[in-house]
């Protein structure tokens, strides 16, 4: 089989075909810069993870006879039972598990509730004493954080045990279901751009029936005649593939690292070089797609 011929009979069926050819390089465009960025935010929500749940705290709450509560029908949390706490943490059984933790009283807890709410109204009404003491844990494995609960949570002036990565996990919630629909309408993307390829190759073999009709009286074989569609339809495919990889690197380049990274400082985001892990990812997906939307085209519908 010659190259060359086959490569021109595809130059000629994109030239015949343009404006197709312009809508399969747009819909693969979209399609694909949905697949990059439902694949991008996978990656964030793995290195958020990774960030966050290693620096999640159990926090140990200690009755505040200023807030009422269920657990608190004493008062609030005397110094022997704060030391009771204490010693429950430093006992060999505890602190196997812990790498460290700090105690946090009422002056402490409004410094730190001012900081996270400042600007907000709510800060207004609050005073240091309506804030509980606290003992803020870190775990060597945060997973084990039911071990701190079964030890500390019944003592005596004890409010609550709290684990962080609880709501960590909503959040993540959050996430992933906006990873769900980005892949959801990426693959409802993909499902157009396969038809809109099948369509522009029948209409590309159908425009040079007479053509193809020659070609098999003379012996051409069903590879020779099918490949220059195929090609014609992985090349725009291809073009959108590229397109889209270039999109995607511009959105973690300018945006996310841009933008985003210097907003919040404090969250590890995804870089230019985990984009262009997902580059390849997209030109794998767009060639396969032309391909096999092609090859079907012309298998079924190519009649010569």
């Amino acid at each position: 089989m010659r190259l060359g011929l086959v490569l021109a009979e595809a130059g000629q069926g994109l030239r015949r075909n343009f404006s197709m050819v312009v809508s399969i390089v747009l819909v693969t465009f979209v399609s694909l810069t949905f697949v990059g960025a439902a694949a991008l935010l996978q990656l964030q929500i793995g290195q958020m993870k990774n960030f966050w749940y290693d620096k999640a705290q159990v926090a140990v709450y200690l009755c505040n006879g200023e807030v009422p509560s269920a657990h608190c029908t004493n008062g609030s949390a005397t110094k022997a039972q704060i030391a009771a706490v204490k010693q429950a943490l430093d006992s060999p059984t505890l602190s196997r598990f812990i790498t460290r933790y700090y105690f946090e009283d009422h002056q402490e807890a409004y410094k730190n509730f001012e900081s996270q709410f400042k600007g907000n109204p709510v800060a207004d009404y609050v005073t240091p004493d309506l804030l509980n003491e606290a003992y803020w844990i870190n775990l060597k494995n945060p997973q084990q954080s039911a071990v701190i609960q079964e030890a500390v949570g019944n003592l005596p002036g004890v409010d609550a045990v709290t684990d962080q990565r609880r709501l960590l996990d909503q959040i993540f919630a959050v996430l992933n279901s906006a990873s769900i629909t980005a892949a959801s309408i990426a693959a409802l993307m993909l499902v157009a751009a396969a038809l809109l390829i099948s369509t522009t190759i029948r209409l590309s073999a159908f425009s040079r029936r007479r053509e193809l009709g020659i070609m098999r009286l003379v012996g051409a074989s069903n590879l020779f005649i099918q490949t220059p569609f195929i090609l014609e339809g992985v090349l725009a495919a291809l073009v959108g593939s590229l397109l889209a990889g270039a999109a995607t690197v511009g959105i973690v380049q300018f945006f996310v690292q841009g933008y985003l990274a210097h907003a919040q400082a404090d969250i590890a985001f995804v870089t230019v070089p985990d984009a262009l892990v997902v580059v390849p990812l997209l030109l794998v997906v767009g060639v396969l797609l032309a391909a096999v939307s092609a090859n079907v085209a012309i298998s079924r519908y190519l009649r010569v």
